[in-house]
């Protein structure tokens, strides 16, 4: 069956970010640079540092991302979110917590109507993540 996974673009920062992600979300990272590619020799030395494809998994959760960023530069928007889909309350509150340093918490977690714990945060990096446990769900 097909797939979505999330695919960020930062400008500049993407290995802090993943990096940031991993600490919160744990999962094995790997990143790889301009710099390593097959094209690095064509490309100005001041960008062969920046991360070309970085992937984090944990089980299976999947987040990618890059620096590489059109011409118009990064638009950052609120029509995308990162829905993560929690296997306890204790996993939700301290992913909540985690990713919520140094961003906004716009929506702590609560019982919402469904069912669910539920809340929503904008991360340091300007990424909405939308923190769901649904308590009803088998286990």
């Amino acid at each position: 069956m097909a797939s979505i996974n999330s695919y960020l673009t930062f400008n500049g920062n993407c290995r802090e970010a993943m990096t940031f992600y991993q600490d919160c979300l744990g999962g094995e990272l790997i990143f790889e640079t301009i710099g390593e590619s097959a094209f690095a020799e064509k490309m100005p030395n001041i960008i062969r540092r920046s991360v070309m494809h970085a992937v984090l998994v944990k089980d299976d959760m999947v987040i990618m991302g890059t620096d590489m960023v059109e011409e118009r530069g990064l638009v950052k928007g609120n029509s995308v979110a990162m829905m993560l889909n929690c296997n306890s309350e204790k996993e939700a509150k301290a992913f909540y917590h985690k990713l919520s340093v140094g961003g906004r918490a716009s929506h702590p977690l609560q019982e919402s109507f469904w069912g669910a714990l539920f809340g929503d945060l904008t991360d340091r990096f300007g990424n909405n993540w939308l923190i769901n446990y649904d308590k009803n769900r088998e286990t």
